[in-house]
């Protein structure tokens, strides 16, 4: 339980702003005065009154704490509750507590007026989504779709036979075991959400909390409760707290936290944060449902469910330790394609990537290309693995799975043939595209015994 105290900590401090109990600001130095500009070819900057703002490129990326410029340079985000800020030009036009003021311009010339220019504004409480949207848009639906299809499909995979997938029992472990993973997957993508804020209002948004669509101290309630209810159910249970089910919530719990809570923030580093995706995505779900779905499901006796450990499981079951690194495999490919888009926030707020490190281009295409070959190579093995199959059902079944996987490989290819790696939208699209193919390769994973 001691692992539980840095997250509640950091959460519950965050909870309450009026104690004066906020996040670090991004720190930066040479600041001007209010109300007064300076500009150069690399760092142009700028302060109205309390807002101020730095950029790292003429006129593209500025942050400073609380304050973010969006690539056009259309609107800037004043904290967790902006009024009205837009621009006309080069000129900015502010309006913070009702009273309007227009800014020297960012380059250095005169203002401009903007009364005939719309107005950007936060979403006011009467324009707010319904809550029940907005916690669907929090729980990162395609990471949550991702952990839905896959627990059905691990069973389905451990299971003996087919028909014994369809009892009492089995579904009962599935149902007990999906409802945890479910909401630990809330937990991890809404603590990612809450300690990036201010990235996100870069990056992504259209995030809830970027947006102003839900209040921080109601998302960090959230994924409190999530956490919770989760790690709960992992050792309440007499017979579905499995030894494999513990693994899978709580070592998702540990890497979850510690790739996005400070002081750790894993992911800073690229390596670190590649290990976490790749760890959870690959080994811990995969094995630990595994395993789980061997002791409360389909194991005889007690004796029998102890000794279906998730190393057990890795070391001795093709099925688990061939899934686990196929999916492990497709883990760094989210994990690094998951970057690309975001290279401009990241690059501000020193997060530094592979992305950043080595490229948008270099990565997007390698891991474009290590897809592909993965596809290639497990298609060719499903095929081989055809011809052996004790029955002809077995064989056509693997043998379409080896299909599919090659035009899946088809597909990876060549949809990218249009992305430019640099087109943060067209990325996104793709890297969508690429958690499509995920879900399909859990789809075909029960038909590969």
């Amino acid at each position: 339980m001691i692992s539980l105290l840095p997250a509640v900590t950091y959460l519950l401090l965050h909870s309450f702003p009026s104690l004066g109990l906020s996040p670090p600001r991004l720190a930066s130095s040479n600041f001007v005065r209010p109300s007064t500009c300076k500009s150069s070819p690399q760092h142009p900057r700028c302060t109205f009154g309390d807002v101020r703002i730095w950029a790292e490129s003429p006129l593209t990326d500025a942050v400073n704490g609380d304050v973010a410029i969006s690539a056009d340079v259309t609107t800037i985000v004043n904290g967790d509750s902006p009024n009205i800020v837009q621009t006309n030009g080069d000129a900015l036009t502010t309006s913070v507590d009702g009273d309007s003021d227009i800014s020297p311009s960012l380059a250095g010339g005169t203002s401009q007026d903007t009364s005939s220019q719309p107005s950007t504004t936060t979403t006011s409480s009467s324009t707010k989504p319904p809550f029940p949207l907005v916690l669907w848009r929090f729980t990162r639906p395609h990471t949550l779709i991702g952990s839905a299809l896959a627990i059905p499909s691990i069973f389905l995979l451990a299971s003996p036979t087919y028909s014994s997938f369809f009892t009492t029992r089995t579904l009962a472990a599935l149902a007990y075991a999906a409802v945890p993973s479910l909401l630990m997957n809330l937990y991890i993508t809404g603590l990612n959400q809450i300690t990036d804020v201010e990235i996100d209002k870069i990056n992504k948004p259209d995030l809830p909390l970027a947006k102003g669509d839900l209040e921080k101290s109601t998302g960090i309630a959230v994924v409190l409760v999530a956490l919770a209810i989760s790690l709960g159910m992992s050792v309440l249970h007499p017979v579905y707290s499995t030894a494999g089910l513990q693994v899978a919530l709580w070592g998702s719990f540990i890497l979850g936290t510690l790739y996005s809570l400070p002081p750790f923030r894993m992911k800073r580093h690229p390596l670190l944060a590649a290990f976490c995706i790749v760890a959870v995505r690959g080994t811990i779900i995969n094995a630990g449902f595994y395993s789980h779905a061997l002791s409360a499901a389909f194991s005889a006796t007690k004796e029998a469910a102890a000794n279906v450990g998730v190393m057990h499981c890795l070391l001795n079951d093709w099925k688990c330790s061939l899934s686990s690194l196929f999916f492990g495999v497709f883990g760094i490919v989210i994990a690094l394609m998951k970057d690309v888009p975001d290279a401009r926030g990241d690059r501000i707020f020193n997060i530094k990537s592979f992305t950043v490190r080595v490229g948008q281009k270099r990565v997007f295409h390698a891991m474009k290309n290590l897809l592909t070959v993965l596809f290639g190579v497990v298609g060719g093995g499903m095929m081989k693995y055809a011809t052996m199959a004790p029955t002809r059902g077995a064989s056509l079944r693997r043998g379409l799975v080896g299909l599919g996987c090659w035009i899946a490989g088809w597909s990876t290819n060549q949809e990218a043939r249009e992305v430019n790696a640099e087109d943060s939208g067209k990325v996104y699209n793709y890297y969508m595209h690429l958690w499509k193919l995920f879900y399909l390769s859990y789809l075909a994973l029960p038909f590969v015994k």
